[in-house]
């Protein structure tokens, strides 16, 4: 059975509160007036088949409950909490309860606090701890905090259920490999799976002890341009030293930090790729033309093995480790095995990240570099190569690039995507778009023939992205799908969930006065005002005429300013190169 856990740890006052999947609540506390339930608390702990579910058990709510478990006071227990938490000492060497654990923080897709994924969930309430963690504990005070506590295992639960596909995967290869893989993030999951196959090779996964020296970038001889431009860049690419930082980061040279410009559109090396420089554009296609992206099928693995990369201290078995990988998921994509081939798509692109992390046994920025530019390079070739058969290309981002073409032509465009293929040793899908809305490179929305994409902040929503006015996104995709007017579509709509925007505020909240929270929901509203950072008075940025929602209400409000959203959509379309009559 499932029970959720957390803790509330002050000076005179500690509570462990355990939620089982029925919602049953028990509360384990300890302050002047009573002793802790460790017997208790161990029983739930311990029973076979009970699993804990917390967010950051790993790294906070274990290592204090171990140290209650073990006798400690609440003021010991304080003290280690702001050694986690203030200072952020390390815990890896922190004792921890026995127990069968799972910790979200880590499955979860990006970086937030529990609140900001409620709110990204549509959490019914959203409430911020409600005593200072300095201050002493009343008597009255406790039940305030078990409330606060309770709601924060509803939280964990709803996040809990909503990463259910990820655990279930995680369930899998923990059976597979004989690791528990359930609190490991997709990087974390690549490591130990590499780990275990150069085991199979006799390799030892170390991290790398030598320092990272100045180097160069090797330019694969298949790399060749025609035009002027290009040619200039590639020089510069011949000519640049790579260096990394105190952090172990690589530094782009100042050579490749301007843009090169080719046939009116410009584009930018960057360390994470290529990213073309167009601001404000509408392409659509018309029945005479082709639109739509070629996107080069795992573009870094692929990479890699054609041009037989590893980390130097690990040898060439890394890269017989890294090619059965690739090709074991080839074989699961075409038979249809989806566990097998989205574990193996885990571990190719999971890695790729902990090339350029020097605390991973991976980390490799000659690797990284060497992958990343080739990838750079290789797509401006395609660039090039489409553009000179008579495409027009719109867009280019890391692994894929965007081309208008004729009909007429259709023929020559392919015969390009071929050449290219057969010169690189690389592979590219093509999607066909009617239409593509951009405000620049990482925001925009496409429209193809089986559905809607919105990027950047054009998403709408999800554990990725704070809720930020769904509804005019919503209005705009709408808009320009089915052609439907802004204003009808905003006006007919009484889900406020869709109206609101979440944020988080360093330090805290005020709204009139009163102290919000450091995970904030809000809305714009006809009777509305600024909310303001608690700390310097400073407007929250975005919240002019707003007001907080910290809890979802079960009618409409009547206040919503829907006249400023209608506004906002239309804001929105003129972003992306549409005028709206």
């Amino acid at each position: 059975m499932n029970y959720f856990m957390d803790l509330e740890v002050y000076k005179n006052f500690f509570l462990c509160s355990f939620m089982r999947a029925d919602g049953t609540i028990k509360h384990f506390e300890k302050h002047n007036d009573k002793a802790l339930d460790v017997k208790g608390i161990m029983k739930t702990l311990g029973r076979p088949g009970n699993t804990i579910i917390t967010f950051n058990g790993n790294h906070y709510d274990m290592p204090v409950l171990k140290l209650a478990l073990s006798g400690g006071t609440c003021a010991e227990m304080k003290s280690l909490s702001d050694k986690i938490i203030v200072d952020q000492i390390k815990t890896w060497n922190l004792d921890r309860p026995k127990c069968d654990h799972v910790d979200l923080k880590e499955v979860a897709p990006s970086i937030a606090s529990l609140k900001i994924y409620g709110g990204r969930l549509g959490a019914q309430k959203l409430k911020d701890l409600p005593i200072d963690p300095s201050h002493l504990v009343t008597p009255s005070q406790r039940e305030e905090l078990k409330t606060y506590c309770e709601n924060d295992l509803r939280l964990t639960e709803l996040l809990y259920k909503s990463l259910i596909p990820q655990l279930d995967l995680r369930v899998k290869l923990t059976k597979q490999y004989n690791v528990d893989m359930r609190s490991k993030s997709d990087a974390q999951i690549a490591e130990a799976i590499i780990r275990k196959y150069l085991k199979t090779k006799k390799v030892i996964a170390n991290k790398r002890e030598s320092s990272v020296e100045p180097f160069k970038y090797k330019v694969p001889d298949w790399v060749q341009f025609e035009s002027v431009e290009f040619n200039e860049m590639l020089n510069k690419v011949k000519s640049c030293t790579f260096e990394v930082n105190e952090k172990g980061s690589v530094l782009m040279p100042a050579a490749l930090d301007k843009a090169v410009e080719f046939c009116g559109g410009k584009y930018k090396f960057g360390i994470g790729g290529l990213h073309s420089q167009e601001k404000k554009q509408a392409i659509k296609a018309d029945n005479t033309q082709i639109f739509g992206e070629f996107d080069v099928a795992s573009m870094y693995p692929s990479i890699i093995i054609e041009q037989n990369l590893y980390p130097l201290h690990l040898g060439p078995k890394f890269l017989d480790v890294y090619s059965d990988i690739k090709q074991e998921r080839l074989i699961a994509k075409r038979g249809g095995d989806k566990v097998k081939d989205q574990t193996y798509k885990i571990v190719l692109n999971g890695s790729y990240g902990k090339f350029g992390s020097k605390y991973s046994f991976l980390y490799s920025p000659e690797l990284l570099i060497q992958t990343t530019i080739t990838g750079q390079l290789s797509l401006l070739m395609l660039i090039e190569k489409m553009t000179l058969a008579g495409g027009a290309v719109y867009s280019a981002n890391t692994d894929g690039v965007n081309v208008l073409f004729d009909k007429s032509i259709e023929a020559d465009i392919f015969a390009v995507q071929f050449d290219w293929e057969l010169t690189t040793g690389y592979e590219l899908e093509f999607t066909e778009y009617k239409a593509v809305y951009s405000r620049d490179v990482n925001n925009y929305i496409a429209i193809k023939n089986d559905g809607v994409k919105g990027k950047g902040a054009f998403a709408i929503g999800g554990l990725m992205k704070n809720p930020s006015n769904n509804i005019c996104i919503e209005a705009v995709i709408d808009y320009l799908v089915n052609d439907n007017d802004i204003e009808s579509f905003i006006q007919n709509s009484d889900d406020v969930s869709k109206f609101l925007i979440v944020k988080t505020v360093n330090g805290g909240a005020v709204f009139r006065g009163e102290e919000v929270g450091k995970a904030i929901r809000f809305y714009h509203s006809t009777d509305g005002d600024t909310i303001n950072y608690k700390k310097n008075g400073n407007k929250v940025p975005t919240s002019d005429g707003c007001k907080p929602l910290m809890n979802l209400p079960t009618k409409f409000p009547a206040d919503v300013d829907r006249v400023w959203y209608i506004k906002e959509a239309i804001k929105i379309l003129g972003l992306i190169g549409v005028n709206y009559a």
